[in-house]
């Protein structure tokens, strides 16, 4: 993986930014930034996996491990981001406030990836 330079907060990250998994394996780019821009909180991150044509992949805030000047370094393999739309994770996880805020997150990218462009 290449020198991705200064850590830079996730309101500079911008479409087309390189997404790199833990183990430096190119996963795709950045389509779209989640965050409440009113409250400052950064949710996750909707990319365009370099391995498909159409669709996209949900990696949140968790999986995320470093924004920078020249990408995104995730914590997980490319294999454990996810489908926006799919709640599957969501149901998986444990009942309580957790379980819902992994809910809305997977509602919003949804929601996002369903607008016309």
């Amino acid at each position: 993986m290449q020198n991705l330079g200064a850590p830079v907060p996730y309101s500079a990250v911008s479409a087309g930014a390189l997404v790199f998994d833990r183990v430096g394996d190119r996963v795709g780019v950045v389509e779209h930034v989640l965050a409440d821009a009113g409250s400052g909180i950064f949710h996750g991150l909707i990319v365009r996996p370099a391995s498909l044509l159409d669709g996209a992949v949900f990696a949140d805030r968790e999986q995320v491990g470093g924004l920078y000047e020249g990408g995104v370094v995730l914590t997980v393999l490319g294999a454990a981001l996810h489908d926006p739309g799919e709640d599957a994770v969501a149901a998986g996880a444990a009942d309580g406030p957790a379980a819902e805020t992994i809910r809305e997150r997977l509602r919003q990218a949804w929601r996002w990836l369903q607008q016309p462009r």
